[in-house]
């Protein structure tokens, strides 16, 4: 599991079917400390996520396993919404 933070919605007039209902989240990869890693990309929703929430995805072959609809074309879902981080000596305790 990744951690990332949901920085926009993703719209679209015409998607896979099999994605109908869900929403799509731009998400930025974020290290444990929040700091930005690598680009942004486009995950599904299956958790009811908002925008600036920080969130655990999974990506490639996985992605697709907590979709109802299945065969459904995704490399990246939200899985989980992080609730807080806690890291020994960190000094935003």
């Amino acid at each position: 599991m990744l951690l990332a933070k949901t920085i926009g919605s993703i719209w679209a007039t015409q998607k896979d079917p099999q994605l109908d209902g869900l929403k799509l989240l731009l998400i930025q990869p974020i290290s444990m400390k929040r700091e930005p890693l690598g680009t942004p990309l486009i995950a599904v929703d299956s958790v009811g996520a908002g925008t600036g929430e920080i969130v655990f995805y999974i990506t490639a072959s996985e992605a697709v396993i907590p979709l109802q609809k299945k065969p459904a074309l995704a490399d990246a879902t939200i899985i989980g919404i992080v609730d807080k981080i806690e890291l020994e000596n960190d000094p935003e305790k």
